[in-house]
């Protein structure tokens, strides 16, 4: 039989989610837009229907396009989301500072950057994704996300680990209004992050 002790000691690493899960609602990025690296262009719309062998006007003849009131050729909806990234890597920068084998980049864009709160965890991947459109994203446009709004945390030990299954919107934009980004898109991303079995640190909720 466990002790009141063993069992708070138990439970412990899915209080120290709590402070995540009462920030259900929040933008962590407080509406800030992060642009994606490139402009979508034509040569990489072909690049994506090639493997694809996507046969669709809309998508390679100018003509048929702005005949169907487009500016341009239109990006399938599945193609859409790399474009919402930033560069990884720009000159004068350093991506990878170890030569190691398993060795992580300083930064990514699909990766988990902190909350600031709640524990902390070393193991990070993406579960699901799910994008809703306004409409169709042409070439010469570009692309970014605004804000990151937490829409659930739910604690959870698998077989990889403890942490939390946590769900998060954005919105998707674009740069064709000039200075005011416009929504074409919001995205919902699914995220599991967690302290790998065998890897736990002290336990007390700090930021990163």
């Amino acid at each position: 039989m466990s002790t009141g002790t063993g069992a708070a000691t138990d439970t412990a690493w899915q209080d120290a989610w709590q402070p995540v899960a009462e920030a259900v609602g929040r933008d962590f990025l407080d509406g800030e837009v992060t642009w994606g690296g490139d402009p979508v262009e034509a040569g990489s719309i072909r690049r994506y229907l090639e493997p694809l062998e996507l046969d669709c006007a809309l998508h390679t003849d100018r003509g048929t396009a702005r005949a169907a009131g487009f500016d341009d050729v239109t990006m399938p909806y599945t193609g859409v989301m790399p474009w919402t990234l930033p560069a990884a890597w720009e000159p004068g920068q350093v991506l990878f500072d170890s030569d190691d084998r398993d060795a992580q980049p300083v930064r990514s864009a699909i990766n988990d950057s902190g909350l600031g709160i709640g524990p902390r965890t070393t193991g990070f991947f993406g579960t699901d994704v799910e994008i809703d459109f306004l409409r169709p994203v042409v070439a010469g446009e570009r692309l970014g996300r605004r804000g990151k709004r937490l829409l659930s945390c739910r604690p959870k030990e698998t077989s990889v680990g403890r942490g939390a299954f946590m769900t998060w919107e954005s919105e998707v934009v674009s740069d064709r209004c000039g200075d005011v980004p416009e929504v074409v898109g919001r995205i919902r991303i699914g995220t599991y992050a967690y302290v790998p079995h065998g890897a736990r640190p002290a336990g007390e909720e700090q930021s990163r």
